[in-house]
C-alpha cells in the first residue's frame, strides 16, 4: 500500500524507515536516502500528523503504529525486511520486531531510549509548551536541542536564522501527539524480548535526549552491538555519511 506519505525506492533487501517525533521520513532520513536506496528497497511512511498523513483521532499507540508500518511493508510486496528507527521511531521499530518476529530481519536503532530521564522530560515538556506559541520561538528552541554545541558554534547568524525559519515552516501538525507518546513510552519490558540482530547508534553530542539513554537500550537488547557518532540529535544533518555507512554495513552483514 502506497500513498502520498509513503516512499518506496531502490532495489535489494527491503528496509523500513521509521522517523522521529516532529519529523518525517524526508526530514529525518533525506540526506541518507540516496545511499540507502543503492543497497535496499527503502520503504517509509510518515507517521500520523506528519507529511500528508492525517493527525490521529486520539493518543498514539505504539502497538498500532508498529502494526500499521509492518502492514505498509507487506502490502508493498515484502514478506520480511530490516527496520531502521530514529529517535521516537526506535520505540516503534523495536515494538514491530517483538510483535512481528517473522517479518523483521534486523534492526538499527539510532538515538533511541528505553524511557526518558528527568532532564530529557524537562526539555520535551518545554518543547510541547512552545507548540501553541509563535513558531519562531519554537523553531529556535528545536534548533538549540537538535544540534550539537559544536555544530551550532560553527553556524553563522544568517545560517542559524535560515535553519530556524525552515524548522518553523515545517512543524508537523501531529507534533504534540508525538511528544506525548515519548513521555508515555517505557520499553523496559519489551527490549529484552528483541531477538533480531540489532545495532544501536548513539549521538555523543545529543542535547535533546540524554546520550546515556542509547547505551541503556543496547544493554537491554540481547546481543546488541553499540556504537556512537560525534554529533547531535539531528544525525542526518551532522553525520549523514557515517550514519548511512553504519546502517548499510550492518544490515548487509546480518
Amino acid at each position: 500500500m502506497t500513498g502520498p506519505s509513503t516512499v518506496v525506492k531502490g532495489t535489494g533487501p527491503a528496509l523500513l524507515l521509521v522517523h522521529g517525533a516532529g519529523g518525517s521520513v524526508q526530514a529525518n532520513y533525506g540526506p541518507v536516502l540516496r545511499t540507502l536506496i543503492q543497497h535496499f528497497t527503502v520503504i517509509g511512511r510518515d507517521l500520523p500528523g506528519s507529511g500528508s498523513t492525517p493527525v490521529a483521532a486520539g493518543p498514539l499507540v505504539l502497538e498500532e503504529l508498529a502494526d500499521d508500518l509492518v502492514d505498509v511493508a507487506v502490502r508493498a510486496g515484502h514478506e520480511s525486511f530490516h527496520v531502521s528507527g530514529y529517535s521516537m521511531g526506535c520505540a516503534i521499530a523495536a515494538t514491530a520486531a517483538v510483535r512481528h518476529p517473522e517479518r523483521v530481519r534486523g534492526l538499527v536503532l539510532s538515538s533511541p531510549f528505553t524511557k526518558i530521564d528527568a532532564a530529557t522530560r524537562a526539555r520535551l515538556d518545554h518543547w510541547r509548551s512552545l507548540l501553541d506559541g509563535p513558531r519562531s520561538v519554537l523553531a529556535r528552541y528545536i534548533l538549540s536541542v537538535m544540534c550539537s554545541e559544536k555544530y551550532l558554534a560553527g553556524l553563522t547568524p544568517a545560517q542559524a536564522e535560515g535553519f530556524a525559519e525552515l524548522i518553523g515552516t515545517t512543524v508537523p501538525a501531529g507534533s504534540a501527539s508525538h511528544v506525548d507518546l515519548i513521555l508515555r513510552t517505557d520499553l523496559s519490558g519489551l527490549l529484552p524480548l528483541v531477538t533480531q540482530p540489532t545495532l544501536v547508534i548513539g549521538a555523543s553530542g545529543d542535547r535533546l535526549l540524554s546520550p546515556a539513554l542509547a547505551k541503556e537500550v543496547s544493554d537491554l537488547v540481547p546481543g546488541a552491538k553499540y556504537t556512537d557518532l560525534a554529533c547531535g540529535h539531528a544525525i542526518a544533518l551532522e553525520a549523514a555519511t557515517p550514519w548511512a555507512r553504519l546502517i548499510t554495513d550492518y544490515l548487509t552483514s546480518v
